[in-house]
This record gives structure tokens, sequence and C-alpha cells, in this order.
């Protein structure tokens, strides 16, 4: 494929700062187009943030939105395919989604995970294999494996490629 992807990063009530910010700082090594930071996910300007975006929050464009339904109606007016990334019974492994651009992920709460209303509206779910005790990895981790398996299967390259 060669071009960049349009990527959209939608952020469903984060409670923690630092992974706010450093989901932000993964937006700006991935060039997305957006973070979308929904209901009390904190955003920019926020100073635990900024510690941890290391001055993506400067650099990423970002929107706030009360909440994430409204967010995935926006996005899927505007002609985006809107993922749900969520560990479920009706989840597809990344890699194996086919997905289409643009593309928005919508990653959820550390300890809630997606809202099962936004799973609803999403045009699909996608997660990463889960083969230990635990169900889920931390959102920022979880976040880099998503995008960067994503720009790996499309073989999307960084300009200087």
């Amino acid at each position: 494929m060669g071009a960049h992807p349009e990527l959209t990063i939608v952020l469903d009530r984060l409670r923690s700062s630092f992974n706010a910010g450093n989901i932000f700082r993964l937006a700006d090594a991935v060039r997305a187009k957006e973070v979308i930071c929904c209901g009390y996910t904190p955003a920019p300007p926020h100073p635990k943030l900024a510690r941890s975006a290391m001055g993506a929050d400067k650099t990423v464009p970002f929107r706030r939105f009360d909440r994430t339904a409204d967010a995935v109606r926006d996005l899927k007016r505007a002609g985006c395919c809107v993922l749900a990334v969520e560990v479920s019974d009706s989840s597809t492994h990344v890699w194996d989604y086919p997905c289409c651009f643009p593309l928005a992920l919508v990653f959820g709460n550390e300890a809630l995970g997606v809202d099962p209303e936004v799973c609803a509206m999403c045009d699909g779910i996608v997660s990463l294999p889960m083969f230990g005790a635990k169900t889920s990895v931390n959102v920022g981790n979880c976040a880099a494996a998503v995008l960067y398996s994503i720009i790996e299967k499309y073989e999307f390259r960084s300009p200087a490629e």
C-alpha cells in the first residue's frame, strides 16, 4: 500500500493521565489524524498528560466529546470505519480483521473496557490474543501493538522509506 493511513484514536473514559499522554505520544509516532478524548479522559492542557506525552500533546490534533457514542456517530457520518478494541467472544484478532480506511480505533477504560453501547455501534471489534490468566494489557501497550500491527499488515511506510 505504501501511503500513510488515516487513523483516528478514540479514548473511551480513560482514567490515567499517564496512559492518555502515552497514547498521544504514540499518536504522534504513527502520525494519527487525531485523538478524540471522551468522557473523563484527560485531555490537553494537562500537566501529567504533558509529562508522558513529551510534547505530542502540542503536535497531535485532538477533540473532546462528553460521550464516546457521540464521537462514534460523528466519525461514522464522516465515512470512517470504527472498530472497538476489546476482548470479547465476538472480537477478531486485529491481524485477521479486514480493515478499511479511514479507520478509527476505540480504546477503553483501564478497568471497564469499551462501553458496551459503543461496542454495539462499531463496525467491528478487534483484540489481541490473551494467553495468560489476565484478560487485558495496559491500554497504552495495547494501542501500540494494535496500531503497529495495522501499519505492518497494510505495509504503510514512513516517508523516509
